[in-house]
């Protein structure tokens, strides 16, 4: 009879475990897709140890994340022969640490064999193994005094919820003394590319690809493609093992009716429960309903224009966004222009993952030398714009971010400036607007680059009374030409003369029915 491995071992050990929750006191019964994950995290090599040091575990919600997280550390503590181990269950918040912790504790007390190995101190959210001197023990970021671990096993669960890289690296540094560390990340998508999820995420697809780049780091992706309908349940099958088994079909397909019906719901939905990235937190605006508003390029001559305006300094963009009136009231045309400092130009390339040079290249963005925006510069366009139209009837600005630019568009160009505070009460009307104009497919522009990116990026805010406003805080990269189009769109729905049809009672219904 062949030796058992210890990789059997620990499918065997952790399949007479019992479950917690709605399934208290049932046995694990490990399913084949388990089975596996178990099996190749615990794959040993020629001299018998781990040959897996790191590992990123992502699985949709409602998949088992964290009963499977719960039962590799208790493996790890009472049954994989390490003396003196530190097992760190982690996560971004108190909350988030306590859940792993939580499931262990009942599992626990749930098999009154393995709570006599043990001491569970509540208070500190530490489990005491005597018999081997290890211990496991809930940290969090907020509590971050993490110094002077000697780690063993860490486990950090939800990692897109990290605020930042430090409890990992901290953790990650600690194992350095260990002869078979094990680091895993267990969590669900997310939508910043500049986060320590991310960075593991693409080169777990890089040895997804090519296993032996990395021999130490273990990829489990439960995704859907890129490219796949996200509204197919094939695709969900595909990205949720557990689904039809122990994660309910029904919640799905209520989930995924709803994201249907709610724009906003719709990136929550793939990223949750399809771990799909997505390009920001909450999708304001579909770029498909964008992109459906493509026309041919509007000429500035003999038209009207409004105008938003969102200056920067320095690192952001300077926007200026155009929206004129079409005859019937309804539809209206855009154009946009944006502009950024020359300095440090392959710096923000890198930062903001945009192809600013090669934008700047096919005039499609306007670089002013130096580190700060020329704004003569835009002065000088606003000049332009006003002397081929009709004239630019009013330019709306943030009085927060204005600087003498503005008192030089009045008192020398005869612009007038109307100040626009970034508030819930000034914006609420034109980001509503913008959404309406878009579904209705009455706005016009011409595929413009930049403003087309700053349109993946936006993620709204809301308050209590259902008022929403594009958010800088929130989304994921920069939005500043979004900002000047709602700005712009708020001049127009101002001065707007409504339509001689009873059908148009404002200016933003759409099409007549």
């Amino acid at each position: 009879m062949s030796r058992e491995s210890r990789a059997q071992r620990a499918v065997r050990l952790i399949n007479l475990l019992t479950h917690t929750g709605d399934f208290t006191g049932r046995p694990f019964q490990l399913r084949p897709w388990q089975k596996k994950i178990l099996q190749a995290l615990f794959k040993t090599g020629p001299d018998g140890r781990r040959l897996i040091r790191t590992c990123l575990l992502m699985l949709p919600r409602k998949n088992g994340k964290t009963e499977l997280a719960a039962a590799i550390a208790i493996y790890c503590l009472l049954f994989d022969g390490q003396l003196g181990g530190e097992i760190y269950l982690a996560a971004a918040d108190r909350e988030q640490a306590g859940k792993v912790y939580g499931a262990i504790v009942a599992m626990l007390r749930g098999d009154p064999e393995l709570l006599a190995q043990v001491e569970i101190v509540e208070s500190q959210k530490r489990i005491v193994h005597p018999q081997s001197g290890s211990f496991l023990k809930a940290i969090s970021a907020e509590a971050y005094s993490k110094f002077g671990f000697s780690a063993s096993v860490v486990i950090y669960d939800e990692l897109h919820a990290a605020q930042n890289r430090d409890l990992w690296d901290v953790l990650a540094t600690s194992q350095g003394a260990r002869l078979e560390p094990l680091l895993i990340a267990i969590s669900t998508a997310g939508y910043d590319r500049n986060s320590i999820l991310y960075e593991l995420y693409a080169h777990a697809q890089r040895v997804a690809a090519d296993p032996a780049l990395d021999p130490t780091f273990l990829p489990i992706l439960y995704e859907a493609p890129k490219e796949a309908d996200w509204r197919d349940e094939r695709v969900w099958k595909a990205a949720n093992p557990a689904l039809g088994d122990f994660r309910s079909l029904e919640d799905m397909r209520i989930m995924a009716a709803r994201a249907a019906e709610i724009p906003a719901q719709e990136n929550a939905f793939r990223r949750l429960y399809l771990n799909q990235w997505t390009e920001q937190a909450s999708r304001w605006l579909s770029l498909a309903t964008w992109d459906a508003c493509l026309s041919e390029p509007v000429a500035r001559a003999g038209r009207t224009w409004y105008v938003g305006m969102d200056l920067s300094s320095t690192t952001d963009l300077t926007a200026l966004v155009g929206v004129s009136p079409d005859p019937d009231g309804v539809h209206v045309a855009v154009r946009a222009l944006a502009f950024l400092p020359q300095a440090r130009m392959k710096e923000r390339v890198t930062r903001d993952r945009a192809p600013y040079d090669e934008w700047a290249r096919r005039g499609q963005l306007i670089v002013t030398p130096g580190n700060v925006i020329d704004y003569e510069r835009v002065r000088a366009e606003l000049q332009a714009w006003d002397a081929e139209s009709a004239g630019i009837a009013e330019i709306a600005y943030d009085p927060w971010n204005a600087t003498d630019l503005v008192q030089r568009l009045k008192d020398a160009d005869g612009f007038t400036c109307i100040p626009m505070r970034q508030g819930f009460a000034t914006l609420s009307a034109p980001t509503k607007a913008l959404e309406q104009v878009l579904l209705a497919k009455t706005l016009r522009h011409d595929g413009d680059p930049v403003l087309r990116w700053c349109i993946s990026n936006v993620a709204v805010e809301s308050d209590a009374a259902g008022n929403i406003k594009p958010s800088k805080r929130v989304s994921t990269e920069r939005i500043d030409s979004v900002v000047a189009l709602v700005m712009a769109l708020d001049r127009v729905q101002r001065n707007a003369v409504p339509p001689p049809t009873p059908e148009f009672s404002v200016l933003w219904v759409g099409a007549p029915p």
